[in-house]
């Protein structure tokens, strides 16, 4: 049985939080002087130019705790930490230069393929092998991972939408990962997971509703890179043919909404990266909920999602009370949606 430092995990939460929101103010000065600045459009909800490399602080919080608890917990080998040192910042550079500069998606896209080679290359893959199925199908570790990180990845950037959405959704599936992290006995994941939930709420209070600033794609690429990352070195260790449904589950909510958007738009024969304001956060505010209520029902949206990863791991039987109970709510969702419409259009 896997022995936890419980004082590390708690360190790097709290360590992580403290950098994000000391370091928040920075990124805000750092915004307006590199004139990363997120002018009002058609699909977005806020009314003033907001500063929006945010994400500065996110990444510092993250990576200045993970590399200080490196000296204390060395369980994940060297190339591996460096592979995914060296992908991470090359996805936070690549973040601050787009929210600079406003990158070509096709450019943006090869730079986050190069950056999960390397933590592929590294040593960090999703192991078929270790699944009941044939071994030829190892082949495909490689490609299979690589579109798990970059999907991730822009998966969290594409929910990026309203005040502290971005930020509270990332934190709650890294807390939902670190639990799963901590019943497969894998301490650097759990270390990492809770990292990454600290610089997330660490953000928090000056990007909830009403925002001071945004996270931009600074940190929302970024969140989505370690949390894919994180999900391969704990989840996927543990769980075998599970760790897909779990992994899926406890990133839900933005991996659920990606797959719709991308549906719809092929639907209406739109590039796939183009950006639109048919995601859930927005049929909500169209639907009448000011952004706090829809982040909040966001929010309990993935929690509901990382309870079920969760039960789904432990292979409670209660998952079946839970997938019932998921009809229910989403019933009364859409008999709201539908009487609030209908009453709107009176």
């Amino acid at each position: 049985m896997v022995e936890h430092n419980w004082l590390l995990y708690i360190a790097a939460f709290a360590c992580a939080f403290a950098i994000t929101l000391v370091t928040t103010p920075f990124a805000k000065w750092l915004s307006a002087k590199v004139g990363a600045i997120d002018y009002p459009k058609d699909r977005g909800v806020h009314k003033k130019p907001m500063p929006r490399m945010g994400g500065v602080a996110i990444v510092l919080g993250f990576l200045v705790t993970v590399l200080m608890v490196y000296f204390f917990d060395r369980s994940m080998s060297p190339k591996q930490f460096v592979g995914f040192i060296v992908g991470a910042g090359i996805i936070a550079v690549l973040g601050m230069i787009d929210d600079m500069k406003d990158l070509p998606a096709k450019l943006k896209f090869c730079v986050q393929i190069v950056a999960a080679l390397i933590v592929i290359f590294s040593g960090t893959q999703i192991q078929i092998v270790l699944w009941p199925v044939t071994a030829t199908l190892q082949k495909l570790s490689i490609p299979i991972t690589l579109v798990w990180i970059v999907g991730v990845t822009n998966a969290v950037n594409l929910i990026d939408g309203l005040d502290g959405l971005a930020a509270g959704v990332t934190g709650i599936a890294a807390l939902s990962l670190m639990v799963l992290c901590i019943m497969t006995g894998s301490t650097t994941a759990v270390v990492l997971t809770a990292a990454l939930a600290g610089a997330c709420l660490g953000f928090l209070p000056r990007n909830f509703n009403p925002a001071e600033i945004f996270m931009g794609d600074t940190g929302s690429t970024f969140l989505g890179f370690v949390l894919a990352v994180t999900s391969i070195l704990g989840v996927f260790k543990g769980y075998a043919l599970l760790a897909l449904v779990v992994s899926i589950f406890c990133i839900g909510l933005p991996i659920f909404d990606t797959i719709f958007a991308m549906l719809r738009r092929m639907a209406k024969h739109q590039p796939i990266m183009q950006a639109d304001r048919g995601h859930l956060h927005h049929k909500l505010i169209d639907h009448g909920f000011s952004q706090k209520k829809a982040v909040l029902i966001m929010y309990a949206i993935s929690i509901f999602l990382g309870l079920l990863a969760i039960f789904i791991a432990v292979k409670d039987s209660r998952i079946f009370v839970v997938a019932l109970l998921t009809v229910v709510v989403l019933s009364f969702i859409i008999y709201y949606f539908n009487a609030h419409i209908k009453n709107k259009n009176q």
